[in-house]
């Protein structure tokens, strides 16, 4: 038979034996995690360069497709400053006249009108 220190000394000795078992399985299982990491950012360092090709073409299209549009908006407000000048043009040539000819014809009326009621009184 066993004494008590025995008994305790083989219980300890288990408990320890058990813990290090756990640890020894706890440590395996971080090592697969790690090791499952490591893979995915190998992956991800493998795609980040055609990626960051990718974006980099892109945002280089994008700046020649804003240099177009810069220069459809400067010939845009040069129509516009043409469209202007015609209108002025075309208001000062045929304005004048016309606000002329409006006032003859009814200076006219007036003096028809004023002398046909003279002529019937």
């Amino acid at each position: 038979m066993l004494s008590g220190g025995q008994v305790a000394g083989l219980i300890v000795a288990v408990f320890w034996a058990i813990l290090v078992a756990f640890l020894a399985f706890v440590l395996l299982r971080l090592a697969r995690l790690l090791k499952e990491a490591t893979k995915m950012v190998a992956e991800l360092g493998e795609q980040a360069g055609p990626l960051l090709d990718d974006m980099t073409s892109t945002v280089t299209r994008a700046g020649e497709q804003l240099d177009r549009v810069d220069l459809i908006t400067k010939n845009v407000g040069s129509v516009t400053q043409n469209a202007a000048a015609v209108t002025t043009t075309v208001t000062s040539v045929v304005g004048g006249p016309l606000v002329k000819a409006a006032a003859f014809s009814y200076g006219v009326r007036k003096a028809i009108g004023a002398r046909n009621q003279d002529g019937k009184r």
